[in-house]
């Protein structure tokens, strides 16, 4: 899932300061799931918003709305209203959803409430890890499932290398080495020679370094 964290009340504060009336609108999906940008942090932000406003004695008004995914413009539209009697929005979906809300609404300034931080998964409570970095080129059937691109540190895709110490990771001894963590992985699943193959250099215009990236499927295309 896409992982996102809040900005501060008063980076938010900055952000929203030309404006009287604002939309705080929550996406139910990614950033619901990551506790950064559902209906629970909506509320809380938005009381927040309206406290520090009271006590700075700013006119500010401030509505709530979460809808289902901000990405989709389907879901978007539910928010039409609500848009519209406001001056700005201020969104707490990923950065593909606050751009998704301001290409469908020009006329109105939409504002990102999140820092997008990576695509990653829920370690434990309270605790995500990136995971993908959305490369364009996924590797992780020669790497027993482990990324390297993502996980080791220095991306290395013909590993380890010589300065990782007792599984540590050189860059940041606190962390497992990503290479220590690939063999393990391929020697319990009989894939170790695996290892021996060379890995050309990655692709990297099929990632960002190539420009934004665009998937069509003609078989859906109306």
């Amino acid at each position: 899932m896409i992982v996102a964290q809040r900005k501060s009340i008063p980076d938010l504060l900055e952000i929203i300061k030309n404006h009287k009336k604002i939309l705080v609108l929550g996406c139910g999906t990614c950033v619901t799931v990551c506790l950064a940008g559902g209906q629970r942090e909506v509320g809380i932000i938005a009381s927040a918003l309206r406290m520090a406003a009271k006590l700075k004695d700013l006119p500010l008004e401030v509505e709530e709305l979460t809808i289902e995914r901000q990405c989709d413009n389907v879901f978007i539209e539910q928010a039409a209203e609500a848009i519209e009697r406001n001056d700005a929005v201020l969104s707490f979906g990923c950065g593909a959803g606050v751009q998704a809300v301001a290409e469908r609404y020009t006329s109105k300034p939409v504002y990102a409430g999140l820092d997008t931080a990576f695509i990653g998964i829920l370690e434990e409570r309270g605790v995500w890890t990136e995971k993908c970095a959305a490369c364009g080129a996924c590797v992780l059937h020669q790497y027993g499932g482990i990324c390297p691109v993502t996980r080791c540190a220095k991306h290395m895709l013909n590993g380890p290398c010589s300065s990782s110490r007792e599984d540590r990771c050189e860059v940041d001894p606190k962390r497992q080495c990503a290479w220590q963590l690939i063999y393990k992985r391929l020697k319990e699943i009989g894939q170790l020679d695996r290892l021996k193959e060379t890995k050309p250099p990655k692709n990297r215009r099929l990632g960002q370094d190539g420009g934004y990236r665009t998937i069509i499927r003609e078989d859906h295309r109306i």
